[in-house]
């Protein structure tokens, strides 16, 4: 049996819970660690409830000023270089370690509570150990531990690797495809979901219902979709749900209200996340912007591919087709359960520990 543990500062979206669980499947112990809470009330495991980091509102709106006003920078502007390097100045630095020195009591109060040195295989989420200086990666690599480092989008793309980190890490991996044009030596694994634990719609509400979810407006041309839709509930009698920054039940409570869902209309990201598989999963319509190497890779894809100039006409073409809709909807669980349910994508994770880092798994007998 394998023990594995995860590190992150949060249980993003869910996922954390979701490898859990599959690991556990694969007959392998897990356990993961965060430093806070997340905004949208998702499980924790072991939870560290570290000060000066949140994923409150808050929090993330001086993380802006501080970038705009502070370090002179753009908020999600793209950093260069293969990979990008996180290279903060000197003052920046001496900032992060005061804080991890506050930190350093709970840390280490954890790993002896909880025998964190005591896994075979650590998953650093976001490419982030305890403390920047990957002190505790380290130690682990020189034990002979497996180092994996996990990229999610804008750890990479603002923040840049993470040079100590990067330097001893045995694999890494990213749910985000554009991330594998930015590093030379990065695995794509589709992202993990309980697909299997929704219950996909059978019929079209009679007033055509479309929803978007948002706690980013910017990234998510939020903007341009509330427009768009305000005006199709005028014009082609639909009816609008908005959801901002609401916790997770009810985000899915209103979401399992529409037929249509929207995920995002920008070049932001390049393509759909979490928020699209819930919505995949309840046999909606998902509406996103895939970019041509995108869809390319997924060639078989359910989504409908809009971006901020053709969007209104995309969703005037389902809404006056409800065939096109119900079809969509049957074609959107097949290809969420195939490709992410967290049964599927395990297999796929071991293949990696095989082939990257050595490991003889018997993973093919399982059956999930």
């Amino acid at each position: 049996m394998l023990r594995i543990l995860y590190i992150s500062p949060e249980n993003t979206v869910g996922v954390l819970t979701y490898w859990q669980r599959a690991h556990r499947l694969m007959g392998n112990e897990c356990r993961y660690v965060t430093f806070f809470k997340t905004a949208g009330g998702y499980e924790n495991d072991i939870l560290l409830n570290l000060p000066f980091v949140a994923a409150k509102p808050w929090f993330l709106k001086s993380r802006i000023i501080f970038t705009k006003y502070i370090e002179k920078k753009i908020p999600w502007k793209n950093i260069g270089g293969n990979p990008p390097i996180w290279n903060p100045p000197k003052w920046q630095k001496t900032l992060f370690n005061l804080r991890e020195k506050i930190w350093q009591p709970k840390i280490e109060n954890a790993i002896n509570k909880f025998d964190l040195e005591g896994f075979d295989i650590y998953h650093f989420e976001w490419g982030t150990d305890f403390y920047r200086d990957a002190r505790f990666a380290q130690k682990m690599k020189a034990r002979g531990k497996k180092i994996i480092c996990h990229y999610h989008g804008q750890d990479m793309r603002n923040r840049g690797v993470i040079p100590a980190m990067d330097k001893i890490s045995d694999l890494n991996l990213t749910n985000e495809l554009d991330l594998t044009f930015r590093h030379p030596n990065l695995k794509y694994i589709f992202l993990p979901f309980d697909v299997k634990a929704f219950k996909p719609k059978t019929s079209i509400n009679k007033k055509i219902t479309i929803c978007h979810a948002t706690t980013n407006r910017l990234v998510k041309g939020s903007n341009e979709i509330i427009r768009v839709c305000t005006e199709l509930e005028k014009s082609h009698n639909i009816k609008f749900i908005l959801i901002e920054n609401q916790p997770h039940s009810v985000t899915l409570q209103l979401k399992s209200q529409s037929d249509i869902y929207i995920d995002q209309v920008t070049d932001f990201a390049w393509g759909y996340g979490m928020n699209s598989l819930e919505a995949l999963s309840m046999g909606l319509v998902c509406v996103t912007y895939l970019n041509p190497t995108y869809e390319n890779f997924i060639p078989d894809n359910p989504f409908v591919n809009a971006k901020t100039s053709n969007l209104k006409g995309k969703l005037i073409a389902l809404i006056e087709n409800p065939n096109l809709i119900h079809n969509k909807s049957i074609e959107s669980r097949i290809w969420v359960e195939k490709y992410h349910d967290y049964r599927n994508v395990i297999k796929e994770l071991y293949k990696y520990y095989e082939s990257t880092l050595g490991l003889i798994i018997d993973y093919l007998s399982i059956v999930v």
